[in-house]
């Protein structure tokens, strides 16, 4: 089991206040996803919840049972990090083993629990190398499988891919997902990127200034953004926002539009390609001279072809476009 309670949360240094009181429910076998821009408070609130950090008021339960004021070790979490942190030294298998060695656990069940792992993470092949002769990717599976060995209540990822190329970032994306199908346990993963969170969570929790700004699937998010906030920061390329004549026309202090949901060839949007992107099966064109914004980006299709200087129209489809009041909150 491994449910997660936060209530009235709170957390401060010294008399700067990171965090104000929050509260927030992690189901037993979610995948929630902590997500915002740099120094919004994610990494703070995974370390509060792993006994990494101390809060400075509120309450921390994990399956009813309080844990505020428990030591990591006591609370059933396992932690995985940007930085792989193995013994180079060791083997894959000494690695794995390690928190159970410490535990003094016996060696069949440490054998059991370390072949298990192994077989879940593809590593079986590669238990007798040792880190140095191992990939990016390899050396971050070790690591989740000094983790798995624990059998936590839930798992903890702090940026885990951030080190890893992008092939190799999708690749374990991929594989971490995967883990979650397998083992069905709680995870919870902080990350600063937005495709990560719309790919991987079951619930995308969205923080800025340490306050949590939107709770929900990726396509709640996507599709009904609470605020302005969320709106731009879900989604990519971002959403296009217009205020003006244009926002007042729709009784709107603001209006935002996804590059995804403009046409092209014909609209009473008119503008200048800039930039063109061809990205294969579509292409992004950041279009300028339109008079609603500094640039309007348009996602089209690959084949659709237009060069830098052309002149091109633009239609919005109007049943996509989000409204947002002068508090920027989106109006329903």
């Amino acid at each position: 089991m491994g449910r997660i309670t936060l209530e009235k949360v709170q957390k401060k240094f010294g008399e700067t206040e990171v965090i104000p009181p929050l509260d927030l429910t992690i189901e037993d076998g979610e995948f929630v996803v902590f997500v915002g821009p740099s120094g919004c408070g994610k990494s703070t609130l995974l370390r509060l919840i792993a006994g990494l950090e101390d809060v400075s008021g509120g309450d921390i339960k994990i399956d009813g049972t309080p844990a505020t004021d428990l030591p990591p070790a006591k609370r059933r979490l396992a932690m995985v990090f940007q930085s792989y942190a193995l013994y180079p030294h060791m083997t894959v298998r000494k690695n794995i083993a390690f928190p159970l060695k410490m535990a003094g656990m016996d060696e069949a069940e440490k054998t059991r629990r370390v072949e298990r792992a192994a077989e879940v993470l593809n590593l079986t092949n590669f238990l007798d190398r040792r880190p140095g002769q191992l990939s990016g990717g390899q050396r971050q599976r070790v690591a989740i499988g000094r983790a798995i060995v624990r059998e936590p209540a839930a798992f903890l990822f702090d940026e885990p891919l951030s080190n890893l190329d992008a092939a190799l970032r999708v690749g374990m994306r991929l594989e971490i997902s995967e883990l979650h199908e397998r083992l069905k346990t709680t995870m919870i993963y902080v990350t600063h990127d937005q495709v990560e969170a719309m790919t991987m969570a079951d619930k995308i929790v969205v923080l800025r200034a340490g306050h949590i700004e939107q709770v929900g699937s990726p396509l709640d998010l996507y599709r009904t953004p609470r605020n302005r906030f969320v709106a731009e920061f879900i989604g990519s390329p971002k959403m296009n926002v217009i205020d003006g004549e244009e926002a007042a026309h729709r009784d709107a202090h603001a209006i935002g539009i996804r590059p995804e949901h403009i046409d092209v060839g014909e609209g009473q949007w008119e503008g200048r390609v800039g930039v063109s992107e061809h990205l294969g099966s579509d292409t992004l064109f950041h279009v300028h001279d339109t008079g609603l914004a500094d640039v309007i980006t348009v996602r089209a299709p690959g084949e659709v072809n237009y060069k830098s200087g052309d002149a091109i129209r633009l239609s919005p489809q109007t049943d996509k476009i989000h409204r947002f009041d002068d508090k920027g909150l989106r109006i329903a």
